[in-house]
C-alpha cells in the first residue's frame, strides 16, 4: 500500500499547488505523510456529512474541491463546525487534501468534466493560462455542440445530466434561441462575462449568477445564460479526478479503492415555483 506522501505527490502532479490563485488555500490540511492509504473518497465540500461518510467507508484520505479553511483560522476547537471536521478526521486517521483553483484550470479540469457531463466538445479554455505553451490549461471552456439545440433543450439536458438540486437550471434570455457554441465554467462564473462575450458564443452555463451582472449581460447582447447550482457544476470533477487517481493506482500497482461521494451538499434544500403572476406584481 502507498504512503500518504506518495499519493499526495501524485495528486500534486495533477494539480500543482503553485497553479492555485494567490488567495486560495489548497494542499494537505490534515494527515500523517507516513500513514498508509488504501481507500480514497472524493467530494466537493469538506463538511461534517462528508467526513462521516468517509468514516463509514473506512477511507484513509478525503479529497475535496472546496477548501476547509479558505481564510485561515486561530482555532480548531470542536465547538465550531469546522473544528469538529478536523477532530473527526484526526480521530479516525483520515487525511484531507484540497484541490481548488488549481483543479479549475487543470487539463483536464473542473470545466472539462462539466462539458463532458453535457456531451459538449471542448474547443479551448475560456481564459487561457499564459504559462501553458500548449494553450490547454485555463479557466472555463469554450465548447461546441454536435448539433444545434434551443436554450430550452440545452437547459433540459443540463437538468437531466447534472446532479439534481433544489434550484435546477435557471435561464436568462430567449428559451427558443438556437445554441451552437457555449462557454462553461464550473462554480461561480459571473466575473467572466467580458471573456464570454469576447468568445462570441451563443450561451454561457455556470453557477451563482447575480441579478445585476446577469441583467447587464443579456441586455448587452443576445447571450443566453444557464445558471445551475454551484455544487452541481463542480461535482462531475469528482468523477473525473477519481478516474485519474484510479489510473495512477493501476500504473503503480497500489490497488487503491477510489470512491466518489453522492451526498448532496448543495445548501439549498427546497424550491417553490412562482405562479405565472407573482403576488403583488402588476397584471
Amino acid at each position: 500500500m502507498p504512503r500518504l506522501s506518495e499519493v499526495i505527490a501524485a495528486l500534486e502532479n495533477l494539480w500543482p499547488a503553485e497553479r492555485a490563485e494567490s488567495w486560495d488555500a489548497v494542499g494537505t490540511v490534515v494527515g500523517d505523510p507516513d500513514q498508509e492509504v488504501t481507500r480514497v473518497l472524493f467530494a466537493v465540500d469538506p463538511v461534517q456529512d462528508i467526513v462521516e461518510e468517509a468514516v463509514k467507508l473506512g477511507a484513509d484520505l478525503l479529497v475535496t474541491h472546496h477548501p476547509l479553511y479558505l481564510r485561515g483560522t486561530t482555532t480548531v476547537a470542536a465547538t465550531h463546525f469546522k473544528g469538529r471536521v478536523v477532530h473527526t478526521l484526526i480521530k479516525n486517521d483520515i487525511a484531507l487534501h484540497v484541490a481548488h483553483t488549481n483543479a479549475d484550470t487543470a487539463d483536464p479540469g473542473v470545466s472539462d468534466a462539466l462539458a463532458g457531463a453535457l456531451d459538449l466538445r471542448v474547443v479551448r479554455p475560456l481564459v487561457p493560462d499564459p504559462t501553458d505553451p500548449e494553450g490547454r490549461r485555463g479557466l472555463g471552456r469554450v465548447c461546441e455542440l454536435d448539433h444545434p439545440v434551443t436554450v430550452r433543450e440545452l437547459a433540459a439536458r443540463a437538468a437531466e445530466r447534472l446532479p439534481a438540486t433544489a434550484q435546477g437550471i435557471r435561464v436568462a434570455g430567449d428559451p427558443e434561441t438556437v445554441v451552437r457554441t457555449i462557454a462553461v465554467s464550473g462554480g461561480s462564473g459571473d466575473s467572466l462575462f467580458d471573456q464570454v462575450r469576447a468568445a462570441g458564443v451563443d450561451a454561457f452555463l455556470t453557477a451563482d449568477l447575480r441579478h445585476h451582472p446577469a441583467g447587464e449581460a443579456v441586455a448587452h447582447s443576445p447571450l443566453a445564460l444557464l445558471d445551475a447550482a454551484h455544487w452541481a457544476t463542480e461535482w462531475p470533477w469528482c468523477e473525473l479526478a477519481a478516474a485519474q487517481l484510479d489510473e495512477i493506482s493501476d500504473r503503480h500497482g497500489w490497488d487503491l479503492r477510489v470512491h466518489v461521494s453522492k451526498t448532496v451538499t448543495d445548501p439549498w434544500t427546497a424550491h417553490a415555483a412562482s405562479s405565472t403572476t407573482p403576488a403583488g406584481a402588476p397584471n
